[in-house]
């Protein structure tokens, strides 16, 4: 059973990543054959984005399972490392709910066997599952949030949320590449997104591949100056995890963006599949924050930039307020205010 995509290739005794580390400049795969491979691939940012990292987890949970198989028919035993594979990846990234949404999956699955007997084939038919999910969902998203985008739109959009941060096709890139498909004369401001450039390093590349070749590259700083002189109709962004009331996790500088898209009268828009809700927050205050290597922020591109012995703060994310979204699109269509009421009956569905 294999996968391939640009993002993933998935080969029945492997999972190859694409090292988003060193794009735009090298196109390289690193090869994990086990499941702590995986979960430094995610934990180093090899791979990134909240459907990317399920969808890598659900693999290195099948990795795991054939580490043990083998070793014991006892099924119980089986379950016990089973939690010890799954506690170790779920301990690489705590902020994107997708990674906790596809391991409980693959243990759901796990539990339902219930026996020893065919359970590797079932674990990777499960993960496989969930990666061709993750194709067929993102194109849902773009038919959506497509009706949101007019002839001629210039859209900001923050981070990297294209087929790099998904199985394949995108998020909020998958709404801007299906209007694009459909024939729609856009232009894109493509936010740099310090302190790791996944604007500049990947977003860019993702969007010249399509053949978007009006596509700009701007600093962090630029965006508010470009909404006051009137260059942004709309921006679309993603998310790492959305909660009860709707206030949205997602790559630090987002929460700005929705302030100054506010201020300015444009529509904010963020696009997401229905596995990055969880309705088991009540707000964003309860969203756990990652804090990253300060080395992130004093150097670039292996350079430092800032001097020794300074003092740094480095959240990869923030949370934007529900207050500032316009609507927030998925796979199951766009979901407006109130969105207390209207996640709940979305997750329904």
């Amino acid at each position: 059973m294999e996968l391939k995509s640009i993002t993933m290739e998935w080969t029945g005794e492997s999972l190859k990543l694409i090292d988003q580390r060193k794009l735009p400049l090298e196109e390289e795969y690193v090869e994990c054959k086990t499941y702590l491979e995986v979960a430094e691939a995610i934990r180093k940012m090899i791979v990134r984005g909240a459907p990317a990292i399920g969808a890598t987890a659900g693999f290195g949970y099948v990795l795991g399972a054939m580490e043990f198989h083998g070793k014991s028919r006892d099924f119980n035993d089986f379950v016990g490392w089973m939690k010890k594979v799954k506690k170790t990846l779920e301990e690489t990234r705590p902020t994107a709910v997708n990674l906790f949404w596809a391991l409980d999956r693959m243990e759901n699955r796990l539990m339902e066997c219930g026996k020893m007997d065919g359970i590797l084939e079932k674990l990777e038919e499960e993960a496989v599952k969930i990666a061709v999910e993750d194709i067929e969902t993102n194109k849902n998203i773009g038919k959506h949030g497509s009706q949101l985008v007019k002839d001629g739109d210039t859209i900001l959009t923050h981070c990297n949320t294209g087929s790099l941060a998904t199985v394949d096709y995108g998020t909020a890139l998958g709404v801007i590449r299906t209007a694009f498909e459909q024939g729609k004369k856009l232009r894109v401001f493509v936010d740099e997104t310090r302190p790791y450039l996944q604007g500049a390093r990947l977003t860019t590349w993702e969007l010249l591949k399509y053949g978007i070749k009006d596509t700009y590259l701007i600093s962090d700083n630029m965006a508010g100056w470009m909404m006051k002189k009137g260059e942004i109709d709309l921006v679309i962004v993603g998310a790492d995890r959305v909660v009860a009331n709707g206030d949205v996790a997602n790559k630090i500088g987002t929460y700005s963006l929705a302030v100054l898209a506010n201020k300015h009268g444009i529509p904010f828009y963020v696009a997401l599949p229905t596995s990055t809700i969880d309705l088991s927050i009540p707000n964003g205050d309860g969203i756990p924050i990652e804090e990253r290597s300060h080395d992130e922020v004093t150097h670039c591109g292996g350079r430092r930039i800032a001097p020794q012995g300074v003092k740094v703060r480095n959240p990869a994310f923030d949370v934007t307020d529900h207050e500032l979204i316009t609507a927030i699109i998925t796979e199951k269509g766009v979901i407006y205010p109130p969105y207390e009421e209207n996640l709940k009956k979305i997750m329904k569905r």
